[in-house]
């Protein structure tokens, strides 16, 4: 499969989360989504990202945006990990990886590639990073940035003027 490019289409997909409820990329059309793909519940880095990624969701809500975090782990693992630190938005079962193969962030073992996708409001790719090592993530104020300029591009407005 090649790899997604700016612009493109993300790719459909319906995966059950916390809430205990299906989450279908397409019923989010209108909204920009964050689509952080991590590797392990619980892990010390994935810990750092999420509770960074959630101690911020009231900034990406003020701009329209969802934020899914999607790993390969069971839903109660996801629940578990999401109410002991407070998580504030849906964590996604990808126990399959079809989604994680789908979005090209697996590497070479089958392992998830700490890898985070905006998608505009027409649910084309706007910005995507997918790291190669995984041990750093990307912060939330440059996650807003490229929230922004979706929102900006999607309503013709000049970045420039935000």
């Amino acid at each position: 499969m090649p790899e997604l490019q700016l612009g493109d289409l993300a790719p459909e997909f319906s995966l059950v989360g916390t809430g205990d409820r299906p989450y279908r990329i397409r019923e989010l059309v209108g909204s920009p989504v964050v689509l952080a793909f991590y590797p392990d519940d619980f892990s010390p880095v994935c810990t750092t990202q999420l509770r960074a990624y959630s101690d911020s969701i009231d900034d990406f809500t003020t701009l329209g945006a969802v934020m899914l975090g999607i790993s390969p782990q069971s839903l109660s693992s996801h629940e578990s990990f999401s109410e002991r630190l407070g998580i504030r938005f849906p964590l996604l079962c990808d126990g399959d990886r079809s989604v994680a193969r789908s979005y090209g962030v697996l590497g070479p073992l089958g392992f998830y590639r700490r890898s985070v996708f905006v998608l505009d409001r027409e649910q084309r790719i706007s910005y995507r990073h997918v790291s190669r090592a995984g041990l750093t993530f990307r912060s939330s104020d440059e996650l807003l940035r490229a929230v922004q300029e979706a929102v900006d591009d999607s309503t013709g407005r000049s970045p420039d003027l935000a």
